[in-house]
């Protein structure tokens, strides 16, 4: 039974490597102690279109953007609930896509894996020979961009290029660890839904769902007759539409710090924010390959999760311990009993720079004698 643990006051400040969540600016954090205010006032129509209008820019998109008080986790549900009827084919290559697939289990749908092994990523021509080859009709193709378990960033442009071919399926896309630092033209790939979290690559405090929905995508939820209450498109949209507003109370103080960010944000532009990523990724692969290597399949890494094998037999437990005590950084095991020791991750997402990178990696190099 788990006991109480009283929160203090004292903890030590740690800088966050972490897969998310990780740095949040201090402007960001100060935007959060505002007065309150009501989420049916005026106020909060100008907050509210401010931020999804700011995302619409940033990301370059046509599509409609909702934002709602949820971790990404609610578009797995919410997707499966407005789009599937029966059939939805999830290819798994992770913990992740492991786990979208088996909420649609939950929640009765019935599901097809293309399996992949971890460190591996899926193939275009796989889904397509599957798409072929099915005596199904697939509702939904549902692929993880960023697989943050094993570091491995799926070809969802070529995916969607794929499903495009198939007018009457879907595709949706878990792009919780990547979108905001990894550049994906959303319209140009047949992408029906993408979505990710506040707390990873927009480098905001979690709390905030980001879904981008397409008109087809929308249109298929009206057909269906039946879809999630609380991340229904339509009804998200729709009282968007008429008033500029979530239908349920949001989290407003987590509204205002994505306000901030997204400012800044829109002020670095997407293609500069990518290349930054881009920068950062080059970095650590780098130095992985003269001290460890690189765990997932060559040309499929991830821009935002550095999932690095631990080649030398180093304890990565102990190691991340020293690196929190004696430096004030945390950066990450392997996911999981599969991962734990043999691998270790490093989030280079989000504000971080290069520079700060390396401050990690010495770091890591001082205490593990490397």
């Amino acid at each position: 039974m788990t006991t109480k643990r009283e929160y203090r006051d004292d903890y030590d400040d740690e800088t966050l490597y972490i897969p998310g969540p990780t740095e949040v600016r201090d402007d960001v954090i100060e935007a959060m102690a505002r007065p309150m205010f009501g989420h049916r006032m005026d106020r909060m129509t100008d907050l509210y279109t401010t931020i999804v209008e700011d995302t619409k820019e940033f990301l370059g998109t046509d599509n409609e953007v909702v934002i709602l008080t949820a971790s990404g986790t609610e578009f797995w549900e919410a997707s499966t609930l407005n789009l599937v009827d029966e059939n939805i084919l999830v290819p798994t290559c992770g913990s992740f896509s492991e786990r979208h697939a088996n909420v649609a289990e939950r929640l009765g749908k019935d599901v097809d894996r293309l399996e992949y092994e971890w460190g591996e990523a899926v193939k275009p021509e796989d889904i397509r020979e599957r798409l072929e080859s099915s005596d199904k009709h697939y509702d939904v193709v549902a692929t993880v961009m960023n697989e943050s378990s094993t570091g491995v960033r799926n070809p969802i442009e070529e995916i969607g290029d794929v499903v495009s071919d198939y007018p009457d399926t879907y595709f949706v896309v878990d792009a919780v660890s990547a979108l905001g630092g990894d550049y994906v033209d959303i319209d140009a790939h047949g992408i029906d839904v993408i979505f990710a979290s506040s707390q990873k690559a927009f480098a905001m405090p979690p709390g905030l769902a980001v879904c981008v929905v397409s008109d087809d995508a929308y249109d298929r939820e009206v057909e269906k007759g039946t879809s999630s209450w609380y991340g229904g498109f339509r009804r998200t949209i729709d009282y968007y539409d008429r008033k500029g507003q979530t239908h349920s109370t949001p989290a407003i103080p987590i509204m205002l710090a994505y306000r901030k960010q997204m400012k800044h944000m829109l002020e670095e532009g997407h293609h500069a924010r990518d290349e930054r990523h881009r920068e950062m990724t080059e970095y650590v692969h780098e130095w992985a390959g003269d001290h460890f290597a690189m765990f997932p399949e060559e040309g499929y890494e991830s821009q935002t999760v550095a999932c690095i094998e631990n080649t030398r037999g180093i304890d990565v437990a102990e190691t991340i311990e020293t690196v929190s005590e004696e430096y004030d950084m945390a950066f990450s095991n392997g996911y999981g009993s599969q991962l734990g020791e043999e691998t270790f991750r490093i989030g280079h997402m989000g504000e971080h720079t290069v520079e700060s990178v390396k401050e990690l990696t010495d770091a890591i190099e001082d205490v593990a004698g490397l």
